[in-house]
């Protein structure tokens, strides 16, 4: 059974930092690429972060140079550092992997950047 598992979400002043994890089971994780979505409430789900089997990372604009997507295919994970939170960073993350043959979701978790 293919499962991801979120974790790291929490309550963190603005300025603050957090690390999201989302831990892969049931698949082998090094051939699919990966990524980290979010929803805000009201909002549509947006790209955050992607990272390929080979590292190549992209980012959405209003991330760049605050949030750093990797992986570590030995322990099946795919970490989000986000540094300099904002409040409008606000949203429930998610978690995907997705190669030719499919593309699956982790259940999400919540961030709150709030003062």
């Amino acid at each position: 059974q293919v499962q991801l598992v979120e974790s790291g979400g929490g309550l963190v002043q603005p300025g603050g930092s957090l690390r999201l994890s989302c831990a892969a089971s049931g698949i082998t994780f090094s051939i699919y690429a990966a990524g980290w979505y979010r929803q805000a409430p009201g909002k549509q789900r947006e790209l955050v972060a992607t990272i390929t089997t080979g590292g190549r990372t992209n980012y959405t604009g209003s991330v760049k140079g605050r949030f750093t997507i990797s992986r570590d295919n030995a322990k099946n994970t795919v970490y989000l550092q986000m540094n300099s939170l904002k409040p409008e960073d606000t949203a429930v993350y998610y978690c995907n992997v997705n190669n030719i043959h499919r593309s699956v979701w982790g259940q999400g978790t919540q961030v709150i950047v709030s003062s």
